[in-house]
């Protein structure tokens, strides 16, 4: 018997809706831990060190933060195909909407100072990790194998994506399927 694929899945600067859609691939799930070891995950373990010897990593996101961006570099580090899974991980999307204001300071004055309730103060250092200046797409910081859109992608694409890594094939999307949004 060939052992079972490490498989990851890792949650950066998003919404988490690409783990909800990963979360709908409802009964297939039961197939997929025949196939694969799911070794991190925000949904399906407790582990806080990213593991060594990972196979697959879905990573969601845009990479926003000091601690987004130590994260990614464990992943890797540590891992054979890296999957840009969903838009914010292929462009920044929504979270790469702070980017114009090129300042973290600026960031945090507006959503917290502007936007907020009244008397609302920034978080201090301690409590947060460090914006980076922009949030970037996955590709700009590491290089990227497998490129997953959508925001966020169909159950059916994440399917079609992982059925296909793990089959040791590169996962080849109809036109259809590749689209942001």
């Amino acid at each position: 018997m060939t052992p079972r694929k490490r498989l990851a899945t890792v949650w950066l600067a998003g919404c988490s809706g690409c783990h909800m859609s990963f979360l709908d691939l409802d009964l297939w799930l039961i197939e997929l831990a025949e196939l694969a070891e799911i070794v991190y995950s925000p949904i399906a373990s407790d582990v806080k060190i990213y593991p060594n010897a990972v196979d697959i990593a879905l990573v969601e996101g845009a990479v926003g933060t000091s601690d987004n961006l130590a994260l990614l570099q464990q992943v890797r580090a540590n891992t054979t195909t890296l999957v840009s899974f969903g838009d914010c991980a292929l462009t920044a999307n929504v979270p790469g909407m702070r980017n114009p204001m090129a300042d973290p300071q600026a960031v945090l004055r507006c959503a917290y100072g502007e936007l907020a309730d009244a008397g609302a103060q920034p978080p201090g250092d301690p409590l947060l990790p460090q914006l980076l200046p922009r949030a970037l797409p996955v590709h700009e910081l590491v290089p990227v194998e497998v490129y997953l859109p959508g925001c966020p992608p169909p159950a059916e694409r994440i399917r079609a994506v992982l059925e296909a890594l793990l089959q040791g094939e590169r996962p080849q999307l109809a036109p259809e399927q590749i689209r942001f949004g």
